[in-house]
């Protein structure tokens, strides 16, 4: 008979999306597989970090203020619902990712930290940015 602890272990691992979990000081507790192959680190580089790992430079202060005020609050204004951000492969190249985020809890309802699904949509980004731009004039 399969433990369940194992099976579950097995889900989080093996879902094609990238898994991310911090606890409450943004530091990195959970990486799958599919997290590894997006941002090019391996889970033993990644875990034990902070999440400014993955996260630009210019984008830090914002996600911080977040960060924080859910913690602090107990909910998130994107819960749930995926958002269109950037993110750092351990190259330096910037990806566009589609996140969505949830706060995790233990049994009693206190935060314990967040978990992020992520998607590489570089590509599609890419795509539907050159669809848009005009051809430029030759003389």
């Amino acid at each position: 008979m399969t433990d369940q602890s194992e099976v579950d272990a097995n889900i989080l691992n093996d879902v094609a999306d990238a898994l991310i979990y911090s606890d409450r000081s943004g530091t990195i507790m959970r990486w799958n597989r599919a997290a590894a192959a997006l941002f090019g680190f391996s889970a033993t580089e990644a875990l034990g970090q902070n999440l400014d790992l993955i996260i630009p430079e210019h984008l830090r202060a914002a996600h911080w203020k977040g960060f924080e005020a859910a913690l602090a609050s107990g909910s998130m204004k994107l819960a749930g619902r995926p958002t269109l951000t950037r993110a750092l492969h351990k190259s330096g190249r910037k990806l566009y990712i589609e996140m969505t985020f949830a706060l995790v809890r233990d049994f009693g309802g206190t935060v314990l930290g967040s978990v992020a699904m992520a998607r590489d949509v570089t590509e599609r980004v890419e795509r539907e940015r050159a669809a848009k731009t005009p051809p430029q004039q030759t003389s």
